[in-house]
């Protein structure tokens, strides 16, 4: 008996699947990465790793001329931590029909894994989570392809 004609092929079904599957597991490995780097007591390390050694403007300066204050690394490690475990627990829904919805959660989660892993970059010895992050924002870009 074929398959109803909205209904995609099997092999489709499965890829589908396997991609959902491998971008939630990737989600929830960043998220656990960045946890870790926050908690890990680093906190001066990863304020340094962003805007070099702490040291007053000179005179007349900008305080902050990138705009960008010295714990934007960390807070960018928790909206990750968040975005990634929110886009897990979406992934991992059974009923989830709304591809809109989805889709636009695992561009945003892309999108902040792979900003989070530029952060990481910056930061001494953090290459761990970098590299978490950059398979994260890996898995989402497969899973969109699948998703089409």
């Amino acid at each position: 008996m074929p398959a109803p004609a909205d209904e995609p092929p099997k092999d489709a079904l499965v890829r589908y699947l396997e991609d959902r599957f491998a971008c939630a597991q990737s989600c929830t490995e960043c998220a656990r990465a960045c946890a870790a780097r926050v908690s890990s007591g680093d906190r001066a390390d990863l304020a340094a790793g962003a805007q070099g050694p702490a040291r007053p403007p000179a005179a007349g300066a900008d305080p902050d001329p990138g705009g960008r204050a010295p714990q934007e690394p960390r807070r960018t490690l928790l909206l990750c931590v968040e975005i990634c475990d929110a886009t897990c627990r979406l992934l991992s829904e059974e009923a989830l029909r709304d591809e809109y919805a989805l889709r636009l959660q695992v561009e945003w989660c892309r999108a902040v894994a792979l900003e989070c892993a530029h952060a990481c970059d910056r930061v001494p010895d953090a290459e761990g989570c970098a590299e978490r992050c950059r398979a994260c924002a890996r898995a989402c870009s497969d899973f969109l392809v699948t998703l089409g």
